[in-house]
């Protein structure tokens, strides 16, 4: 007997007799290997040590907490079938820059709350590469690790405050990251990654008490993070594939997560093909002197005002302006490219930016806020070095787009019947901009769908649904993973792509009346 088909049960234990003198541990097992439809049940020693007495006070009636892994179902825990008390499953992006988690009801499925803090880690490295470097000082394997554990138990007990909850109440926490960060949240030697032949240690790491992981939440709860494909595919992306449900698509669709790289799966239910290239630093905060992580302040919209031909802004918020993130700046340079401040080349067009252009040590700068207006004091400003770097990443956007649709899995873009943009990139990105400066292909807009934090999503979609759990490994064994090698036909076609929006301007029919 159930009462919902989720993680959280209620069962009805058959009661002993003296003609039926199987053990309580024995009844229990059978019932929820019936209940499941499974071979294998686990139940933990501190389940059981008082579990005689429970299912006697309790009527041989029971609130199993459950979870899954590679092996078998695990009894989490056996609580009252007539307690209200809450059980709960935290989800968790696991992100290089930023952490994400969101409070889940696990019996009712209800997003309880979210919250997010820049992963603290950043205090050693902003990448990956400078901490796996870190890891193997003396102790800095267990700095990393401590570092974001304990940052995560801090915020998992906050979120839990703010909404009324303890964190003893939560049972399941299920996390997504890169391969580098699933290593490092694991507290696993990580240097093989970052040096040939690139070797994970684990690929598929096993469910794991909590206590093993340094979560503080409730004694008998358990740990679980997505599987990654190798060094540069990880659970973050196949986080993503479940949430925009590309494996079971009938008709091939694809999935972008923009960053420092330029993570791509392309494919339905029959196949998919991922791979990672980079595109460039100019999206990434913190690495272009004018990007940033998207925080209030942050300018995250811009366009050509239609009475004035200036520039207009939006910041998060509301607030006065600090700086721009990736999504503003794909919007600024479409709007510089489409008012012709801009020149197919990405070039700065002087007469056209007017008094907005000044020149400091070789470098000319295009004002986009003045001082008066800016929340720093200063200008904010986009250089030509930015603006350059803009323009590479772009064209790497589009050759890796082009490279794993057409050459490698042989279709044309207009064969896609979804575009989906995910990462916190692609929350905010507006693709009418994204295909004006040539970064992604000019298909109709009702084909790009925002995901948004879609590790974060696939996070949620476990915890929400137990048999999401078949499909995360059904899709780790479909998908193939290509390199992406930079030969001469790939660096022929990025040079077509460093112009605005392309040498073949064929290609991008909506902008035929517009440049």
């Amino acid at each position: 007997m159930t009462s919902k088909k989720g993680f959280v049960r209620t069962i009805l234990v058959e009661t002993p007799s003296l003609t039926d003198n199987t053990a309580d541990a024995q009844r229990l097992e059978k019932c929820l290997i019936d209940e499941l439809g499974t071979d294998n049940i686990r139940i933990s020693l501190q389940v059981l040590k008082n579990l005689p007495s429970n299912l006697r006070s309790w009527g041989f009636k029971a609130r199993a907490v459950l979870f899954k892994d590679r092996q078998s179902w695990i009894l989490v825990d056996l609580l009252n079938p007539i307690s209200n008390k809450p059980v709960l499953g935290t989800a968790i992006d696991i992100g290089t820059t930023r952490i994400t988690m969101l409070l889940i009801d696990l019996e009712s499925g209800q997003e309880i709350g979210e919250t997010g803090f820049d992963n603290p880690q950043t205090v050693i490295g902003p990448d990956v590469l400078a901490r796996i470097h870190y890891s193997r000082q003396n102790t800095g394997l267990d700095e990393l690790t401590h570092l974001v554990i304990d940052a995560v138990n801090l915020n998992i007990s906050a979120l839990c405050k703010e909404y009324g909850y303890q964190k003893e109440d939560i049972y399941l926490v299920a996390g997504a990251g890169n391969t580098a960060m699933t290593h490092l949240f694991l507290g696993i030697e990580s240097f093989d990654l970052i040096k040939e032949p690139y070797i994970p240690c684990v690929n598929i790491p096993d469910t794991q008490p909590a206590g093993n992981l340094g979560l503080d939440i409730n004694e008998n709860g358990v740990g679980f993070l997505f599987p990654n494909i190798g060094s540069y595919f990880g659970g973050d992306l196949i986080s993503g594939i479940l949430f925009s449900d590309l494996d079971q698509k009938e008709h091939p669709c694809i999935m972008v997560d923009v960053g420092t790289n330029a993570e791509i799966v392309v494919g339905n239910k029959d196949w998919l093909i991922g791979c990672a290239g980079a595109a460039g630093p100019a999206l990434e905060g913190g690495v272009s002197k004018m990007g940033m992580t998207a925080k209030p302040g942050v300018i995250d919209q811009v366009w050509i005002d239609p009475d004035t031909w200036d520039l207009a802004i939006h910041t998060i918020g509301d607030k006065r302006p600090v700086g721009i993130c990736g999504s503003g700046m794909i919007d600024l340079a479409a709007s510089l490219f489409l008012s012709q401040r801009i020149d197919i080349r990405g070039k700065f067009f002087k007469p056209a930016c007017g008094d907005h252009l000044f020149e400091k040590d070789g470098i000319t700068y295009f004002i986009l806020v003045d001082e008066k207006y800016s929340g720093t004091g200063e200008p904010i400003c986009l250089s030509q070095v930015d603006l350059n770097s803009l323009t590479s990443s772009k064209a790497a956007m589009y050759t890796i787009l082009e490279v794993i649709v057409k050459n490698t899995a042989g279709l044309e873009f207009e064969d896609l019947h979804k575009f989906y943009v995910a990462g916190t990139f692609g929350s905010f990105i507006n693709p009418v901009s994204a295909i004006s400066i040539g970064m992604l292909p000019d298909l109709h807009l009702e084909i790009f769908e925002v995901l948004g934090n879609s590790s974060l999503g696939g996070a949620k979609v476990l915890l929400k649904n137990p048999d999401a759990f078949e499909r995360i490994m059904k899709i780790r064994q479909s998908i193939t993973y290509i390199e992406l090698n930079v030969n001469q036909e790939f660096m022929n076609m990025f040079s077509g792509a460093k112009f605005y929006p392309h040498t073949d301007k064929s290609r991008f029919p909506s902008l035929q009346n517009m440049i």
